[in-house]
């Protein structure tokens, strides 16, 4: 295997190279028949530029601009955000221009093995959740399900779990929505094989009422105390309901089923020059075998598809998809703007260390999750799967925020790409892939898999059938890191007023 030292990821359109190592001035690099010297140390995953351009050119990677310059740079210069500034601004005006889409990946049948539940969802896990209706009850859920753990063996049992939050209560219109939305999604979520709601009674979620929106659900495995209405403790009520919902959870046995009942959430953090390079197109291959497989991923992070949006709204199946992604662009857009807040200011501090210039620098990479397939749904924040294949989420790019709505769309793991490395995990299995080796090897108590090896000279057919085999592992009941840690949270998107 011979490793590489540079990219041009478009050869044809591109104006610089991406360094696939660090380079120190005066090194040269050979591309399209032209001889690059290095003007100064220039780190892994940054990028330097290919010709002579003058202040206000395009800088052009994947094949499209990542923003203008700032000044006049020379060949071989280091191009990054002191020297390069995004073309975004407001909201725009899109036509939808559609192309044939054919993935050419035959269905080879491969199953994983899960748990079937009553309506027919498959999960990866079988666990017991305690989930609050708000925050002022966290304690108590905590104690119960640490109370739950010290009693039983688990046998059967993949996790007890309360889900802790902040909300449920003070909270007005779209927030207080948000809110029920996401706790309606985990308690309905396959995941689970039991589910206890804790209330308190006098909070604005009021717990009755939020039982009414899980509709007809499985009353067997989910149940409600409310804390005020119990007489005496409320703690050793709990427990007798827990105690319940353990045996009958516990008999639950996995089972195997195809891959078109896997649903894969798709997100990056703490990115860096990389990650459009290795994981996340690894990602986005193993997106489209999924989807040509039957099965179902999202993609979110809305405010890290601003720049190549158009990609995305060309590839909805129909103009009606299209118009639902120009609303989910632009009404983020104008979340932004609402606030008072420019539409590109991203990346992080973190992502710029990494070789990530704007957000449109950002946003090319990120979306390469996705792959090549149609978009076939469009969902709001809190909104629960309703179709197979590649779907978009409205959701922020922020790391928990996001991989919560994920999970809480029906997502039974979601795929992490990360140059940086990231220890969190959301309420499913949350898969590390890092983008190089260097991450692999210092944090492999954080990665579960790692995508630098393309860098290295791995093949890509080969990787992405380890790949595939390490997710249908996990589905299947491998633990990922973020759960050998027990670094298991949620978070809820929150834009208003708090009483």
């Amino acid at each position: 295997m011979q490793t590489k030292s540079f990219i041009k990821i478009n050869p044809q359109e591109d104006n610089v190279v991406v360094l696939l190592r660090p380079f120190k001035e005066g090194e040269e690099i050979h591309v399209d028949g032209t001889t690059i010297t290095v003007r100064q140390d220039t780190p892994q995953g940054h990028k330097i530029l290919l010709r002579d351009l003058k202040a206000g050119d395009q800088v052009i990677k994947y094949g499209f601009p990542i923003g203008h310059l700032r000044e006049d740079l020379k060949a071989g210069q280091w191009v990054n955000e002191n020297n390069l500034k995004t073309n975004l601004a407001g909201e725009l005006t899109y036509t939808y221009h559609p192309y044939p889409i054919s993935l050419a990946i035959a269905d080879d049948h491969r199953t994983f093995e899960g748990f079937v539940r009553k309506n027919g969802e498959v999960g990866t896990r079988n666990e017991i959740w305690i989930v609050p209706t708000v925050g002022c009850v966290n304690g108590i859920a905590e104690r119960l399900a640490a109370r739950l753990k010290e009693e039983t063996d688990l046998e059967g049992i993949d996790d007890v779990k309360a889900w802790i939050h902040n909300y449920g209560c003070s909270q007005l219109s779209g927030d207080h929505e948000n809110t029920r939305k996401i706790l309606r999604d985990v308690c309905l979520h396959p995941n689970a094989g039991a589910v206890l709601v804790l209330g308190l009674g006098c909070e604005n979620n009021q717990p009755h009422e939020f039982m009414k929106l899980l509709g007809d659900y499985d009353q067997d495995r989910i149940k409600l105390l409310v804390s005020q209405e119990v007489d005496g403790d409320e703690v050793e009520a709990g427990m007798k309901i827990l105690r319940d919902l353990y045996e009958k959870a516990r008999q639950d046995r996995r089972q195997s089923v195809p891959l078109s009942k896997l649903r894969v959430g798709l997100k990056c953090g703490g990115s860096d020059g990389l990650s459009g390079i290795t994981a996340n197109p690894l990602v986005g291959k193993f997106s489209d075998y999924l989807v040509a497989q039957g099965g179902t991923t999202i993609l979110t992070e809305v405010p890290e598809m601003f720049g190549a949006e158009t990609i995305l709204m060309n590839r909805c199946k129909t103009p009606e998809l299209f118009d639902q992604t120009v609303h989910l662009i632009n009404d983020f857009k104008e979340y932004f703007l609402s606030h008072g807040e420019p539409v590109g200011e991203n990346p992080s501090p973190g992502n710029k260390a990494g070789g990530i210039s704007t957000l449109e620098d950002k946003a090319l990479g990120c979306t390469q999750k996705s792959g090549k397939a149609y978009v076939s749904g469009v969902l709001a924040y809190g909104d629960r799967l309703q179709e197979n294949g590649l779907n978009l989420l409205s959701a922020p790019g922020n790391d928990l925020v996001a991989s919560t709505a994920l999970a809480s769309a029906g997502c039974q793991l979601v795929l992490f790409t990360t140059g940086r490395g990231t220890p969190f995990g959301t309420f499913v299995p949350t898969m590390k892939i890092s983008t190089n080796s260097q991450l692999y090897a210092r944090k492999p108590n954080w990665i579960d898999f790692n995508a630098g090896q393309l860098v290295d000279g791995k093949d890509w057919d080969e990787l992405l059938k380890a790949f595939t085999d390490k997710i249908i592992a996990v589905a299947s009941g491998e633990r990922a890191r973020n759960e050998e840690n027990g670094y298991r949270e949620i978070a809820i998107f929150k834009n208003g007023v708090t009483l």
